[in-house]
């Protein structure tokens, strides 16, 4: 039998060759998957998923990796991903979990349960780096994919903007940290604040800075967080435009393997 055709895309394509080459193929939903706040010591893990048209209402302007945008420019592209998507989702994941299953898990099904969320089912996948089985459908892990896929970059927005909201909700709450600023990642100012204060509820006691911070390093990571009756829940208004989806994964299990790069080949018929 012979093998199916050959597609190479490469970086140079453009933001929008990946999924123009995928619809080409017969894959006409080409769903996107990306985090926020995997690097942080302190907030939620935050995973999105986002399909965008195919056409020039599937093209954003600035639409860009999140991590290159300015605050301003990520909440204009917001805005025009949640009016222009087919479907897109949120999922949260709160540092409870990410204590108790640990980072990667978490990760890995926060990804999930937003793909498996969408109104719109997709027929191909593409995310961030790690890869996401069990959905029925083909799909690639692509290394930096925000940057090379517009679906990607359209999750990792709205995976962003999300989260940053959250942060700035818990400054708030959580004054002595400076979360509305670093928003719960490692800086002088947040390792100052540590020192002085210890962690509070929305710190992640699995990480050893913060362990340290709480008198807890010599515990094993799962037990370094207080008791139950200490944290206080993340509140999130979920009142968003009709299209979308938030929740909190719990439940999944997914196993990592391993990632590919932009310019490798994708093979495969369509399902």
């Amino acid at each position: 039998m012979l093998s199916p055709p050959r597609t190479v895309v490469r970086r140079e394509g453009g933001l929008y060759a990946l999924e123009r080459a995928l619809q080409r193929r017969g894959f006409g939903t080409v769903a996107g998957a990306d985090e926020a706040g995997r690097g942080a010591c302190a907030g939620p893990l935050v995973a999105a998923a986002a399909i965008l048209p195919e056409g020039k209402r599937g093209e954003i302007d600035e639409l860009a990796d999140s991590k290159l945008l300015t605050a301003a420019a990520r909440e204009r592209v917001y805005d025009q991903v949640v009016a222009r998507a087919l479907a897109w989702s949120v999922v949260i994941i709160p540092p409870t979990e990410v204590d108790a299953r640990g980072l990667h898990v978490c990760n890995l099904a926060a990804m999930r349960r937003a793909l498996a969320s969408l109104a719109t089912p997709p027929e191909y996948v593409l995310t961030d780096g790690f890869p996401v089985d069990g959905l029925g459908v083909p799909g690639l892990a692509v290394w930096k994919g925000d940057r090379v896929a517009a679906c990607v970059a359209a999750a990792s927005v709205l995976a962003k903007v999300t989260r940053d909201r959250l942060m700035v909700e818990l400054h708030d709450q959580f004054p002595a940290y400076g979360f509305a600023v670093h928003k719960g990642y490692i800086t002088d100012e947040h390792t100052a604040a540590l020192r002085e204060h210890g962690p509070c509820a929305e710190h992640r006691f699995s990480y050893v800075n913060v362990a340290a911070a709480s008198g807890r390093g010599n515990r094993p990571p799962r037990a370094r967080r207080p008791a139950p009756a200490e944290v206080a829940p993340v509140l999130f208004d979920a009142t968003e435009a009709v299209g979308g989806t938030v929740g909190v994964a719990s439940g999944d299990q997914p196993q990592p393997s391993p990632c590919v790069g932009e310019d490798e080949a994708m093979e495969g018929e369509k399902r």
